[in-house]
């Protein structure tokens, strides 16, 4: 053992912490994927435009987007077991109070409000912040493990949730979430309970030292952390467009709906195993050379769907993309970790993983709206090969800032 290692650091309850967080974002994502599933039932229900239906769906990532920075804060103060309560009873309650809801209007602000900003914000960047406190040799692939909860709630909770909406109608349906939300998410909640082996900020003896603490790779942090955030939402941007239109590109294409899901579910899948394979690469080369990278594969990926419409190049190249694609969101939160003090990691990283929610958002509106206006998905793709272009340059400028640093 390294002298003055916190025995806590990748202990036996460290793996377990480790699963259950897993399974805390597995359950607790299904507030990303319910309100896509629900959408055309929700749409007639109220009888309002598709647009229109698309309301949730925005209001919950802006709900997150803002309730990232207060639960960060909540953790980095009370440790993470208070944000996990708030979600976990938040995101019951709220799915109890959408069954009932009688107007479009109050299901978006129900969804925006207690799914999003009470809800899955507090169930995702504070359970990466805290498994990184866990994990030092390790915390690649531990950061990369617990991001992976949204992306497995994206392979298992719609299938499920269609199901039991055909069986049972979408009401009851949420009832059926929000009591299992309350029943599985509380007690799960309460595992993760014992304080974060915090690391001490280390003693500081050369000027240079003292200089790179107040200004990592030589910005004021705040400047630093709006750059990371930007990055956040560019690359976001470009990892909307299959991830959020592949459904209507192949219906439009004429292979139907149904084919398009079975695509979307793939790229997920292969999400799944790519953030776990990035997670290895972070343990190796740092998080701002894993987000070059996969920022670069990603862009090469994206590429491939303007020559390529056949059914099984479109299979392939959802696969693809979804291997290639997975670990930049983890490569941001371990960026914070390298950069920044361990007691602000909460806050800071609630900031960088919200910003590639708010891309997510940006990138899907901004996808359609070229859609609606050029007819074709092409433009789309194009757009979002230029916002790749933005992340790439900004990875790869912080990569040589990085390494002039350490010369």
């Amino acid at each position: 053992m390294t002298a003055g290692r916190d025995p806590r650091i990748e202990s036996p309850h460290a793996w377990l912490r480790l699963g259950v967080s897993l399974l805390i974002g597995t359950i607790g994502g299904v507030g990303l994927w319910s309100v896509v599933v629900a959408l055309p039932v929700v749409q007639a229900e109220f009888g309002v435009a598709r647009a229109d239906a698309s309301l949730p769906y925005t209001l919950g990532m802006i709900g997150i987007v803002l309730g990232g920075v207060l639960m960060g804060r909540l953790s980095d103060r009370f440790g993470v077991m208070v944000p996990m309560v708030i979600g976990a009873t938040s995101l019951g309650l709220g799915y109890l109070a959408l069954s009932q809801a009688g107007s479009l209007i109050a299901f978006a602000v129900i969804y925006g409000v207690m799914i999003g900003m009470f809800g899955n914000a507090a169930l995702f960047g504070p359970l990466v912040a805290d498994v990184s406190h866990w994990f030092d040799r390790r915390r690649g692939i531990a950061v990369a493990v617990v991001s992976s909860g949204n992306y497995s709630a994206g392979a298992v909770w719609p299938p499920l949730l269609q199901m039991a909406m055909d069986a049972y109608g979408w009401r009851a349906t949420h009832i059926g979430i929000g009591i299992f939300c309350l029943a599985t998410l509380l007690p799960l909640a309460l595992l993760l309970r014992r304080p974060a082996p915090i690391a001490r900020a280390p003693v500081l003896t050369t000027a240079a030292e003292r200089r790179e603490a107040a200004a990592p790779l030589g910005l004021r942090p705040n400047v630093l952390q709006g750059i990371i955030m930007f990055a956040g939402i560019a690359c976001c941007v470009a990892m909307a467009m299959p991830q959020v239109h592949i459904v209507a590109y192949c219906t439009d294409l004429g292979y139907g709906a149904a084919r398009g899901a079975e695509m979307l579910s793939l790229m997920l899948i292969c999400g799944v195993i790519s953030r776990l394979g990035f997670g290895l690469v972070m343990d190796r080369i740092g998080g701002i050379g894993t987000l070059l990278v996969g920022s670069f594969l990603q862009m090469l990926a994206l590429a491939l769907f303007l020559p390529f419409d056949g059914l099984v190049s479109l299979y392939l190249i959802s696969a693809l993309f979804g291997l290639f694609q997975g670990g930049i969101v983890p490569s941001y939160a371990m960026i914070v970790r390298e950069l920044f003090p361990a007691h602000q990691a909460g806050a800071r990283m609630g900031l960088a993983l919200s910003a590639t929610l708010a891309g997510m958002a940006l990138g899907g509106w901004m996808s359609g709206a070229i859609f609606d206006a050029t007819g074709t998905y092409q433009a789309a793709i194009i757009n979002g090969l230029g916002w790749n272009v933005v992340n790439l340059a900004i990875a790869a400028w912080l990569l040589v800032r990085a390494q002039r640093r350490l010369a």
